[in-house]
């Protein structure tokens, strides 16, 4: 697996963000290309995370985050079971979520908007939001280094 360094960008706050976001969601993802189905759903720590539940987790996530509390669409559902799920839909489906995710932050005007629905720490800001959604990308992007290497031994960003 090819290691890719973080892109840089000159952009404004909105730019820098979505830039760091996307090498994140894109090293994760790149985490599961090659990886059978079986070995996919197999997790080698005891916690049983895997690496299909970590990107259907993540697509999840911002649904969650973005659509439902932030633009008050409706609920993200449940992840399939993971003994039917595939590489390939896993994949697609969080790349679809992207395409949703990107289309409702492009839309929205100012990074300083609140969430439409709260949670117990109040509506945060698309800043607040989106920094967010970063690091949590970052820390499963992590773990999904750590299941490839048990997998196969494959390494890289």
């Amino acid at each position: 697996m090819v290691d890719k360094k973080p892109p840089r960008s000159l952009g404004d706050e909105r730019d820098v963000l979505m830039t760091l976001l996307q090498y994140q969601r894109e090293s994760l993802a790149r985490k599961v290309v090659g990886v059978d189905d079986e070995a996919a759903r197999q997790s080698p720590v005891n916690s049983g995370t895997t690496l299909l539940w970590l990107i259907r987790h993540l697509a999840g996530a911002e649904r969650l985050w973005i659509i439902h509390r932030f633009a008050g669409g409706q609920q993200p559902p449940l992840a399939p079971e993971a003994s039917t799920d595939t590489v390939d839909s896993a994949l697609a489906a969080y790349r679809q979520t992207w395409a949703d995710v990107d289309a409702v932050i492009a839309a929205t005007a100012s990074l300083d908007l609140v969430s439409v629905i709260g949670d117990d720490g109040g509506r945060p800001t698309l800043r607040w939001i989106l920094a967010h959604l970063l690091e949590e990308t970052a820390r499963h992007a992590g773990h999904a280094d750590i299941l490839r290497e048990l997998v196969d031994g494959a390494t890289g960003r």
